[in-house]
């Protein structure tokens, strides 16, 4: 009967630690899943930012003016290509393109907004990049995102 006792709790405590490593494995995924997420979740939209300042560096405006979400056949009405080549063109407000930069990022409802800085000034500008699978870039109407205000309806 000496060895009656001597394994007792050993499958206690080999059971408490598969649980320990579980709960600890699973946490690290969560927190890698996290901090990915935060990373990476406007991702796309800076990487189509940077494909447009990409094209305007290489002086190939039609393209740039597709990424805006026009095109010859289907001009933009309120953004026709010449008003396009004013504001991105050679001589255009934002500076050389080669010079730009992208500040920072901010996931709204359904796009983001990434913030650029122009070349060699203080001034930054803010695009609006759609989430669809054409990311459309345009103009943030305003610097940050706003929760949609939702006006009930008459009864």
């Amino acid at each position: 009967m000496a060895g009656y006792l001597e394994e007792y709790g050993i499958a206690d405590a080999r059971r408490e630690r598969i649980w320990k490593r579980v709960v600890l494995a699973a946490l690290a995924l969560l927190v890698t899943g996290a901090v990915l997420f935060f990373v990476f979740r406007n991702f796309r939209e800076k990487q189509q930012v940077k494909r447009l300042v990409a094209a305007l560096a290489q002086k190939d405006y039609r393209a740039a003016y597709i990424m805006w979400g026009c095109t010859d056949e289907k001009p933009c009405p309120s953004y026709s290509f010449e008003r396009f080549m004013e504001d991105w063109g050679d001589k255009g407000p934002y500076g050389p393109p080669a010079a730009m930069r992208i500040e920072r990022a901010e996931s709204c409802e359904t796009g983001s907004i990434i913030t650029v800085r122009g070349a060699g000034t203080e001034s930054e500008f803010y695009l609006w990049v759609e989430r669809d699978d054409n990311l459309t870039v345009g103009f943030a109407p305003w610097p940050v995102c706003h929760p949609i205000i939702r006006v009930p309806a008459a009864q």
